[in-house]
């Protein structure tokens, strides 16, 4: 057990209770609009991403599924050619700017060469391939996305060394347009220009262009996404650039872009909720030089906005088992929203990549006066459903397989799953957070009001002397 002050860390060395990480497909196909995902696996993983994702439905022109036979396993074919073939094959039909392999168990098991193949297909006219390992030995849920962004670093363009005049103003190089520079209001000069700055992370296209217009309200622009809309786009990296993730769950991408690239990290919570977001923002302005102006105001009035769902919340409590390592972002929100969270699950805990938002964690807790909770790094799963059980919170956010057997024992759950999918960043987004976190709180309330009895809260389980099991479920 380790204490980072009043933050108490365990963990339990458990096995991951998670989605694969080859689910990242599901998402980065959609952000990558001129990409390919060729999954590299068994039956088993085409199975995975049929059904559970229904990927193979919507994202047919650009994902498939390279099944490896029993040849493969046991190194009897020619892996280069049957790759080449592929490839020629996904060029000529689909015509992508970028083919996305993805690894899996199997060919980690075999020590199938994709990183060494790779490059000898390139030398022949056609798309770059882009290698990633998102198998569900050594990753969780989300890190799919993480490998193949750290993969994705290598391919972005280097950045020019900026050039800087002995004067009031920034030039920046030619390809990147110089923004008007604003005024400070105390000293009534002109203010230099800041570096250029990239966010790392997958956001839907509706979600991305809201946090640029936050950072654009206090005269920061962004100079790139990775990943970008389209492969071709993506952002020049290089000494002089600054970097900042979205997501909690980049730990990789974010040491790939510092040793790799030699950019600079800046180190922030992640704008989750209104009060992530405004530090999010203030802790940017920081690093660039630039003073924020009008974040409080603009928090507060989210916050008026969410009290609706604030009195549904407000004194109940909320355990997270983990899955998708966004769970200390989470529990530092619904604490300031007024909740307990009792433990924080999380499959994998980088604390220098998440230093900012530990310590935001942290704060919060002794602002709304309440105790930190516990986090659990690889929760085992015996001991944790034992835990939940004995705490019996009003709410487990929770993995898939946990759900039913919590439900059963009358603990309201939310599929931890359902966050990734869902819109949460920056404070526009907050309604959409507590709309997840509040459904089953509300769909007891309305059956209460009904007259029905809150089966979720009096399911019981009986065993006779004859070993008659009686259960009363939803």
């Amino acid at each position: 057990m380790k204490t980072l002050e009043t933050l108490t860390f365990e963990c339990e060395t458990g096995n991951y209770h998670t989605f694969c990480p080859i689910s990242c497909v599901a998402w980065l196909y959609q952000k990558i609009e001129d990409s390919f995902f060729l999954v590299v696996g068994t039956k088993t993983c085409g199975y995975f991403s049929q059904n559970a994702l229904g990927v193979m439905i919507f994202a047919e022109p650009r994902y498939a599924m390279a099944e490896l036979e029993e040849g493969d396993i046991s190194a009897q074919l020619d892996d280069q050619e049957e790759s080449k073939r592929l490839r020629l094959r996904i060029k000529r039909d689909r015509n992508p700017s970028v083919i996305i392999w993805i690894g899996t168990c199997t060919t980690e098991i075999i020590k199938m060469d994709l990183e060494g193949i790779a490059p000898k297909l390139e030398t022949e006219p056609g798309a770059p391939i882009v290698v990633a390992r998102a198998n569900g030995l050594d990753y969780a849920f989300t890190q799919g996305e993480d490998t193949v962004l750290a993969a994705m670093t290598h391919r972005c363009p280097e950045h020019k060394s900026l050039e800087y005049k002995q004067k009031q103003d920034l030039i920046y190089d030619s390809d990147i347009p110089p923004i008007e520079p604003r005024r400070d209001n105390l000293k009534g000069k002109k203010s230099e220009i800041h570096p250029p700055l990239v966010l790392s992370g997958s956001l839907p296209s509706t979600v991305a262009p809201q946090l640029n217009s936050e950072l654009e309200r206090q005269s920061v622009r962004v100079s790139g996404w990775l990943p970008s809309q389209r492969y071709t786009e993506l952002p020049a990296l290089g000494e002089g650039v600054y970097v900042c993730g979205v997501n909690p769950f980049l730990s990789r991408t974010a040491t790939t872009l510092m040793r790799r690239k030699k950019c600079r990290l800046i180190g922030a919570p992640f704008p989750i909720g209104p009060d992530g977001t405004r530090a999010w923002i203030e802790k940017i302005c920081s690093v660039l030089g630039i003073k924020p102006h009008g974040l409080k105001e603009r928090e507060n009035q989210v916050w008026d906005n969410l009290k609706d769902y604030l009195g549904l919340i407000t004194g109940k409590s909320v355990f997270f088992t983990g899955d998708n390592l966004s769970e200390i972002s989470l529990a530092r929100f619904l604490i300031r929203c007024g909740m307990t969270v009792y433990e924080i699950g999380i499959p994998y805990m980088d604390k220098r990549y998440q230093a900012a938002e530990l310590a935001l964690l942290r704060n919060t807790c002794k602002e709304m006066g309440i105790p930190t909770p516990r986090i659990v790094e690889k929760p085992d799963n015996y001991n944790q459903v034992q835990r939940m059980r004995e705490l019996h919170p009003d709410l487990a956010i929770t993995g898939m397989a946990h759900a039913n057997p919590s439900e059963a024992r009358g603990i309201d759950t939310k599929w931890s799953v359902e966050f990734t999918f869902a819109q949460i960043h920056g404070s526009t987004n907050a309604r959409d957070v507590l709309e997840l976190v509040t459904r089953p709180l509300r769909r007891n309330n309305n059956l209460e009001h009904l007259g029905w009895t809150d089966l979720s809260k009096q399911t019981t389980t009986r065993l006779s002397t004859n070993r008659e099991i009686v259960r009363i479920d939803r």
